[in-house]
């Protein structure tokens, strides 16, 4: 019994393990050298919480996402943004606290039933964790914008293009990569979770 939950377990690390490294390989591509403007905050970013969420056990669930965001935000900074290979850059924290509670709403809506209802709820909400709380830096730090509660508003509004990418970009690729789990769960019984894992969250 023992054995064959460490082969569920293994077969199930090793298959999200697997989608956290493409969707941080898509990121990468999508936000990269050659990148369209017009479609900044399309990523799989949103998707890639929600599913750490909603399969990820325990501490994992916010772990291998995580990970995932930092490695990709490390090559984006050598890339993209700084040219030099940053750890981490001003305002960090404001993004990765909100990728972390969307990771926490997967976890809440979506860990237990994972239906479409679901997952479009789910969606909505981290959405507007997304717009609410990374926006909170630029107008901070920034001069754009004053710093008070309508110049805060009027970041929220210039804010608002790249979060209707962001929605769709979550819809998109949250539906790819849920469609698809549920259904490599369905061909390999190996990747189900157990009886004893659903009650025990392990």
């Amino acid at each position: 019994m023992i054995s064959n939950l460490k082969k569920i377990f293994t077969a199930r690390v090793l298959a999200f393990s697997t989608f956290m490294i493409v969707v941080g390989v898509g990121r990468i591509i999508l936000t990269g050298p050659g990148h369209i403007p017009t479609l900044s905050n399309f990523s799989p970013i949103g998707a890639m919480a929600l599913f750490g969420g909603a399969y990820f056990s325990r501490e994992r669930a916010f772990i291998f996402p995580l990970l995932t965001l930092w490695l990709s935000d490390i090559v984006l900074n050598k890339l993209v943004f700084y040219g030099e290979w940053r750890l981490f850059y001003e305002g960090f924290y404001w993004v990765y606290g909100a990728f972390a509670l969307m990771v926490l709403v997967g976890k809440l809506i979506l860990q237990h039933k994972t239906t479409i209802k679901n997952f479009a709820v789910a969606t909505i909400t981290i959405v507007m964790i997304h717009w609410i709380i990374t926006d909170i830096q630029p107008w901070l730090s920034g001069t754009l914008y004053p710093k008070t509660l309508a110049g805060y508003g009027a970041c929220l509004i210039a804010a608002l293009p790249y979060e209707r990418n962001f929605l769709i970009g979550t819809l998109i690729y949250g539906a790819i990569m849920f469609g698809v789990f549920e259904w490599m769960q369905f061909k390999i019984p190996a990747l189900r979770r157990s009886t004893q894992e659903q009650n025990t969250n392990t």
